[in-house]
């Protein structure tokens, strides 16, 4: 008969191939079987990044990866990037040891109501139904797309398993149940669309996870809309002629003047949170805002009508219901001359006024040297808009910004850890500032070995650049927020990448020539950046900081 471990490891072998992982105490059995079958595991030096690493692998691919850490300080190791995992909604599973069946030791602790507390939902294994319950846990996190933790107590890793009916992950409710749009509330919105002169649909990442391209795109042409995307689903409608790219804060000035005519907007699988909404300066106060989503109620105070659906059920739905558009009432078509102009963003300068870099010209130079089949991986930071300001991706698989959910930074190097797997065949593009990579520095070394094709791209203004801008800027001593000027690319070329000090533009030659010669290993570029230049998102969060103290005030 199996172990417990074994039949754990057979059961989610049918789910997934992908491990990320620290092996310890309490997850050794469990990585003994499944190395032994076809497992891939991937082995990271910080449990931080086990989980992250299965989440990004996640939200690029679609399917599930399993994280793996010990009990105790490794599984608390790991409680930030579950967290964002949890709040995310990225379904995946935390395989876990836990304090023995018969009780807890000296240094146990409560992680069912850890767990319970950053939002993840806990399945304890047992001798009885090991499959049963690692089946259960699976469905959960794919039903409810979230992060669920399977954990194996400790005095049952090594126990015989008890014999068990053959299951499938089939055999258990992955159906969600969303409910389909009620009829009455689908008219209105049709009829609000119809009637409307400037129409715009805005998609997110509940778009993307519902397959709804072909309908928005269909229902969008339809109406002559004008249609645009939160920035976890670019490029989703890519070859659709009226599409504005990014909406909210990384959106570029021309793309947020026309969304601000918008009179009648259907929003579709997004949350409208205060970075798309420009913290309420989106839409103009007369626009009727539709919104459809799989969450109880609107998610927003602006909306004005809420259809509680699935995103892409709804589209196909309301296309027979809205009056096609004759070609001279197209919005589309009134405005030729101003879509040419969404893609433009403010170039910078070489180098700012202090005479350090323009974050923005680093950006823009790097598009041009980037190859084109990228992933792009995000740290959290001050510099966290430029990349999708200036950056193409081939699909919304290629911009992942792990850690925006629960507002944390460090998790970037794991996250290009997942993206290798993920993506083996393309380039993966890490963008870090210097706090967040070093926090993570530790799995720079899993990032170098794993994978194939990697840039990374430090922007290092040698500090926490968004503390400098939120609170620096107000009057805060800006000692603590200060960070001594690391020689990044030193350390990377001691772990085995290639790397170069960037200070001008010129020298970003050496990834230019690693680029030419097939772009294989890791290439680091350390760019020290002005801390003088602010991202057009970060100043919308001072306005909106300052009209927030004058209303308390």
């Amino acid at each position: 008969m199996p172990t417990v471990s074994t039949a754990v490891s057979r059961a989610l072998l049918t789910c997934t191939s992908e491990i990320f992982g620290v092996m310890g105490n309490g997850n050794a059995h469990f990585l003994d079987a499944a190395v032994r079958s076809d497992f891939r595991f991937t082995a990271v030096r910080h449990e931080s990044a086990a989980v992250t690493a299965a989440d990004a692998y996640f939200r690029i691919t679609g399917k599930l990866a399993i994280a793996t850490t010990t009990y105790g300080a490794g599984f608390s190791n790991a409680i930030t990037p579950l967290a964002e995992a949890a709040k995310a909604r990225i379904p995946m599973v935390l395989l876990t040891g836990d304090q023995p069946s018969t009780g807890p030791r000296p240094w146990d602790i409560d992680q069912t109501a850890i767990n319970r507390a950053v939002g993840a939902t806990t399945f304890v294994v047992d001798a009885q139904r090991p499959m049963a319950i690692a089946f259960e846990a699976v469905a959960h996190a794919l039903r409810e797309r979230t992060a669920v933790v399977l954990a194996i107590p400790y005095d049952l890793v090594a126990d015989e398993a008890a014999a068990e009916a053959e299951l499938s992950l089939a055999d258990f409710t992955l159906d969600p149940g969303y409910p389909s749009a009620a009829p009455e509330l689908l008219k209105q919105a049709a009829t609000a669309l119809s009637g409307a002169k400037r129409p715009l649909l805005l998609y997110g990442r509940g778009a993307r996870l519902a397959d709804a391209a072909p309908a928005i795109t269909a229902l969008a042409d339809t109406l002559g809309a004008l249609s645009s995307s939160t920035v976890l689903a670019p490029n989703l409608l890519a070859d659709r002629h009226g599409d504005l790219g990014i909406t909210g804060g990384f959106s570029s000035p021309e793309t947020a003047a026309l969304i601000q005519e918008a009179d009648a907007v259907l929003v579709l699988g997004a949350s409208l949170n205060q970075f798309t909404t420009r913290f309420g300066d989106l839409f103009n106060d007369g626009a009727h805002v539709i919104q459809v989503d799989v969450a109880q109620a609107a998610t927003n105070p602006r909306v004005d009508a809420f259809i509680r659906a699935d995103a892409g059920e709804a589209a196909e739905a309301l296309l027979p219901l809205v009056t096609p558009r004759r070609d001279g009432s197209r919005w589309v078509q009134q405005v030729q001359d101003r879509l040419e102009k969404t893609g433009d963003q403010e170039p910078g300068e070489d180098a700012a006024p202090d005479g350090l870099l323009d974050p923005r010209a680093v950006a823009r130079t790097l598009d041009t040297i980037i190859p084109k089949n990228r992933v792009v991986v995000q740290d959290g930071g001050h510099f966290i808009g430029w990349g999708p300001m200036y950056w193409g991706v081939p699909g919304p698989h290629a911009l992942n910004l792990v850690g925006t959910a629960y507002q944390s930074i460090g998790l970037g190097l794991a996250s290009a850890v997942g993206a290798g797997a993920a993506a083996p065949e393309s380039t993966i593009v890490l963008a870090s500032g210097d706090g967040g990579f070093l926090m993570g520095l530790a799995d720079l070394e899993s990032v170098i070995r794993s994978v194939r094709s990697g840039i990374i791209v430090i922007y290092n203004d040698a500090a926490y650049g968004a503390e400098i801008h939120q609170y620096g800027s107000i009057g805060l001593h800006e000692g603590p927020m200060l960070i001594p000027d690391v020689d990044f690319a030193a350390v990377a070329r001691g772990l085995g990448a290639q790397a170069a000090k960037v200070r001008t533009l010129e020298d970003l030659g050496g990834l230019r020539d690693w680029v030419s010669q097939g772009s294989n290993g890791v290439f680091l570029v350390d760019c020290r950046i002005s801390p003088e230049v602010r991202a057009p998102y970060m100043s919308e969060v001072l306005e909106a900081n300052r009209k927030a103290a004058a209303v308390r005030g």
